[in-house]
This record gives structure tokens, C-alpha cells and sequence, in this order.
């Protein structure tokens, strides 16, 4: 090989090789356009383990909207002086998940009986919101609220639809938290009652 490579017919041979070689395979791109929609469930832990399941969802990000006080901590928000709810921003691909295949998931992840808590989390920090980011998804939010309402599950249902604010990102220990501290995450979904509770609610497959 050495010897083919001298002079330039060496320099001619390697440049038809490289044009021949098939090309190197790329990592799959980002779909072209993205969507937003932002959920609030009780502890964003979950929250976020259970749209990072759903086809179509490409991110999920923890954080604190809804309140009156910038750059709010964990720490405040569970005190509960900041007005915020622990929430989680979903970026999906709208080519392949609806906005209203979210919402519908969402529903069937939260209880929407309660008011000012979820599951073991209780005060504000834990109520269950929908943030709507436009008039499209205020509309759809109402609708699939009211929907519920009409299938008469549910004499009430305790869900805020509100416009979003700031969303503050949460502290990096928080983020997937599910897959850094599996253990700790499956040892605090079990105790906290959270999926026996949503069979409850929703039946064995909410």
C-alpha cells in the first residue's frame, strides 16, 4: 500500500478510493420543526419518566412555573413562598404526536380529583396544571377537559388550564432523575402510590 501511495499516481488512486468509499453513517437529525406543550403532575420526576415513554416526545425538562419570584430553588418552591408548581416542558415532534394525543396522556397520568396535590405530594408545589402556550392549545385544553366532564368519569376535576409564564429549568440533580438514581426513583414511585392510585382512577391501563 505504502508504495502505491507514491508519486501522483498514488495521489490519483487515493482520491478515486475516498470518492468510491460509501459514505460514513449519520446520526439521526432532529425533526425540522418542534412543539412545546407544558405539564404540570405532582413530582416532576415522574412527570418527566412517563412523556419521555411516549413515540413522538424528543425531550423533557423539570422545572418551576407559575409563580411570582425569578430563579426560584427546589428548596423554595417546596416551602412553597414562590407560588410555583413543579412542571415539566415537553418538546415533541407534531408531525407525529398531536397536541391533543399530550394532553390526552397527560390526563391519564395525573389524578385530577384532587386539588393541591398528587399522589403522596401534597400544597401547591404538587397541583396538577395545564400551561398553555397559545390560543390553539388553550382551546384544546378546555375541550379535553370538558370532554372528561361530559363522559361523566368525573363529577369534578381540579386541573388548572392557565397560560404559561416563565418556566425556570430545575436544578441538574433533578433532571432524568429516573434514569441517575433508578433505584431511589422506583423506591420513591412505589411508596408514594402513584401508579396504584392511577389504576384507581383510570383502570389497569391508564
Amino acid at each position: 500500500m505504502i508504495g502505491a501511495l507514491r508519486g501522483l499516481a498514488g495521489l490519483a488512486w487515493l482520491a478515486t478510493a475516498l470518492l468510491a468509499a460509501p459514505a460514513l453513517s449519520q446520526a439521526p437529525t432532529a425533526p425540522a420543526q418542534t412543539a412545546t406543550a407544558i405539564f404540570a403532575g405532582g413530582c416532576f420526576w415522574c412527570v418527566e419518566a412517563d412523556f419521555d415513554k411516549l413515540p413522538g416526545v424528543i425531550n423533557t425538562e423539570s422545572g418551576y412555573t407559575g409563580g411570582t419570584v425569578a430563579n426560584p430553588t427546589y428548596e423554595l418552591v417546596s416551602a412553597e413562598v414562590t407560588g410555583h408548581a413543579e412542571a415539566v416542558r415537553v418538546t415533541y415532534d407534531p408531525a407525529t404526536l398531536s397536541y391533543e394525543r399530550l394532553l390526552d396522556y397527560f390526563w391519564r397520568h395525573i389524578d385530577p380529583t384532587v386539588k393541591n396535590e398528587q399522589f403522596c405530594d401534597t400544597g401547591t408545589a404538587y397541583r396538577s396544571a395545564i400551561f398553555y402556550l397559545d390560543e390553539t392549545q388553550r382551546l384544546a385544553a378546555e375541550a379535553s377537559r370538558e370532554a372528561l366532564l361530559k363522559s361523566g368519569k368525573f363529577s369534578q376535576i381540579h386541573t388548572e388550564i392557565t397560560a404559561a409564564g416563565a418556566f425556570w429549568l430545575a436544578e441538574e440533580s433533578h433532571q432524568n432523575y429516573y434514569k441517575k438514581n433508578p433505584f431511589r426513583y422506583y423506591l420513591y414511585r412505589s411508596l408514594c402510590g402513584r401508579d396504584d392510585r392511577l389504576k384507581e382512577v383510570w383502570g389497569k391501563n391508564p
